[in-house]
């Protein structure tokens, strides 16, 4: 029997690398191939963004913080659906992410059933 095709490109953005080999170990259990960058410069310097299907995006990071990166994203036209996961809940930034467009926006530790849930919204909308 052959391997199953990966659902979707989600693309893992953090600058823990853990949390980015946990997230992506999580996601190809679901047959998602991914993509993961630890910041938000690495993954803009990629060539092309548009075969991603999903950001799974961390909140907090130096340099580019992802609501930073969500902001010029969107300021650029960018559509592709975003998951926010954060380590300090703030319903501030909550805000902030949800009116930038992201589907939702999840404390850390992140719950796998939240998270999958979340990417599949975003696949869907």
């Amino acid at each position: 029997m052959g391997a199953s095709t990966p659902k979707a490109l989600i693309g893992v953005i953090d600058d823990d690398e853990m949390v980015r080999d946990s997230l992506k170990v999580l996601l190809e259990t679901r047959e998602y191939a991914v993509a993961d960058f630890s910041s938000g410069s690495e993954f803009l310097n990629r060539p092309s963004h548009d075969d991603m299907a999903c950001l799974v995006l961390d909140v907090h990071m130096p340099e580019m913080t992802g609501l930073d990166l969500l902001q010029r994203l969107r300021h650029g036209g960018d559509k592709v659906p975003v998951v926010m996961i954060t380590g300090r809940s703030d319903p501030q930034i909550k805000a902030q992410a949800k009116s930038l467009g992201a589907v939702a926006t999840l404390d850390k530790p992140v719950a796998f059933t939240a998270l999958f849930q979340a990417i599949e919204q975003a696949l869907n909308s």
